[in-house]
C-alpha cells in the first residue's frame, strides 16, 4: 500500500493531552467533534488545515502520557493515515494500530523530511521517499498489516465475526 500525504511536523514529547487536550475528554465524544479539537494548542491552523491523506512527522516520545484513545482517534477522523516519528510511546503505538493509523518508527527519515513537503509511504517495499531521499523502515508485520488494511482492530473483528455467523 502506497500513502502520498502533505506533512506535519513537530517536535519531541508531544503528549496526549497536546494531541487531543484534556478539557474535551469527558464532554466531546463524537469522534467527527473531535478531529475540531486535533493539535489545537500545538497547531491551531491544524484542525482547519489538514486534509485527508495528510501524514503527522514527530519528534522523539510522540504520544507520552495518558493511555486515552481520543489522542489517535482525533487524528485519524481529520484524515490522518500516517505517523512517523523517532520514537512513539508504548501505548499510543498500540492505540494507533488499533485505529487504523500506521506507525513508522525512522529516526533518519523524521530528520530529512521538512513540514508542508508531500511524502509517501510504501508498506510493501518499507520505503519512505521525500525530498531528501528515499528511508527504508522494518517490514510490518502480516498481523500488523492485516489490522491496517482493515481500518484498525475493532473493524477488523467485526468483520471476522460478520464472515463467521455467515458460515
Amino acid at each position: 500500500m502506497i500513502y502520498t500525504g502533505r506533512v506535519w511536523k513537530y517536535g519531541d514529547n508531544v503528549n496526549t493531552d497536546v494531541i487531543f487536550p484534556g478539557k474535551y475528554t469527558y464532554t466531546v465524544t463524537d469522534p467527527a467533534h473531535m478531529a475540531r479539537h486535533a493539535l489545537e494548542d500545538l497547531d491551531p491552523s491544524f484542525a482547519a488545515n489538514v486534509r485527508a491523506g495528510d501524514i503527522i512527522v514527530g519528534g522523539a516520545n510522540w504520544g507520552c502520557g495518558s493511555s486515552r484513545e481520543q489522542a489517535v482517534t482525533c487524528l485519524v477522523q481529520a484524515g490522518v493515515r500516517v505517523l512517523i516519528a523517532k520514537s512513539i510511546a508504548r501505548i499510543y503505538f498500540r492505540n494507533a494500530v488499533n485505529c487504523g493509523l500506521l506507525p513508522i518508527v525512522s529516526p533518519p527519515a523524521v530528520e530529512a523530511i521538512q513540514d508542508g513537503e508531500t511524502i509517501s509511504v510504501d508498506t510493501d517495499a518499507h520505503e519512505i521517499r521525500c525530498a531528501a531521499g528515499v528511508f527504508s523502515f522494518p517490514p510490518l508485520s502480516p498481523s500488523l498489516k492485516a489490522i491496517l488494511e482493515a481500518g484498525g482492530l475493532i473493524p477488523m473483528l467485526r468483520a471476522k465475526l460478520a464472515a463467521e455467523r455467515a458460515e
